[in-house]
């Protein structure tokens, strides 16, 4: 078994990848966790399968999941969304 950590400056284990040995790496898999993890500190969101080429929302980010019902109502109309629960937007850099 191979493993890939990853570990942010403050020491933390954000990422852990576990390989059989019979499968290589994917070193453009473990740079695209390491920026979406980047991103997803930086601007407070969180990123799709295979961001940024998600092939639902494309390089959009998503708006992380409501704490309660009243802003669940409010974030559809808000942002672009498949529903309360999928809302998402462009990354505001």
């Amino acid at each position: 078994m191979r493993a890939v950590f990853v570990i942010d400056p403050k020491s933390v284990v954000r990422l852990i990848i576990y390989y059989p040995q019979e499968v290589g790496r994917n070193i453009d898999e473990i740079i695209r966790a390491v920026k979406a993890l980047q991103t997803a500190d930086k601007y407070s969101v969180a990123m799709p399968a295979g961001w940024p080429q998600n092939e639902l929302i494309g390089n959009k980010v998503l708006i992380p999941a409501p704490a309660d019902e009243k802003t669940a109502k409010e974030r559809v109309k808000m942002y672009d969304n498949y529903d309360f629960w999928l809302c998402y937007k462009e990354l505001e850099e």
